[in-house]
């Protein structure tokens, strides 16, 4: 099995996780970066009031989203783009639960996503006083990137998944996942409603 996985990186706005408003993908197959997609989301309501410490970070308005596909409604494009790869993210703790609380928020079945965490794998693979993702990326032969732009974030963080494998001559997720001394997550598939709760909703009904 090549080295093929997806990188990701959500912008979001506010503290709520679930207020994502946009998303970053960089598509790696053979250990080669060879498709890029970003776009905008108009965050779940109730979780989409854009604070200003949030908009300084990423330049992402209120205005800027009010004609983005929702959350529930640009989930094809980004189940459709990942296809079955294991996910990679900076700090990958963050953008799946972006997925998962997003999800929550609008009722939508969480997909089930594989992912490895790219900062994990930095700090085991490399020496430095930073592993902030410009930091990183730029040991990693990456420079000169806009820093929280989810697309431009996205593809810095493949290129480090990228020169980790070149260093140790990881040929795939798994042999990386073990070189590096990280392992490979996978979001807690959601837990179908039991018995219980079917009657209480037929009660209710």
């Amino acid at each position: 099995m090549p080295l093929d996985f997806t990188a990701i990186d959500f912008e979001t706005a506010n503290s709520s996780n679930a207020s994502a408003c946009s998303v970053g993908l960089a598509r790696v197959r053979d250990g080669r970066v060879v498709a890029t997609a970003g776009w905008l989301i108009k965050p779940p309501p109730g979780h989409d009031r854009f604070f200003e410490v949030n908009t300084r970070i990423h330049g992402i308005h209120e205005e800027d989203v009010v004609d983005a596909k929702g959350w529930s409604e640009q989930l094809d494009d980004l189940a459709a783009f990942t296809g079955a790869d294991v996910l990679v993210a900076h700090n990958a703790g963050f953008d799946m639960t972006v997925i998962r609380r997003a999800c929550e928020a609008t009722g939508d079945y969480c997909p089930p996503y594989r992912y490895m965490c790219s900062l994990q794998v930095s700090r085991k693979m490399y020496d430095l006083d930073s592993y902030r993702l410009p930091s990183v990326a730029a040991v990693a032969g990456f420079v000169d990137f806009a820093h929280h732009d989810a697309s431009a974030d996205a593809l810095a963080c493949a290129h480090i998944m990228i020169d980790v494998a070149q260093r140790t001559g990881a040929y795939d997720m798994t042999s990386l996942a073990e070189a590096a001394g990280v392992r490979i997550s996978q979001i807690p598939v959601p837990e179908a409603p039991s018995l219980f709760e079917f009657d209480q909703v037929a009660a209710v009904a």
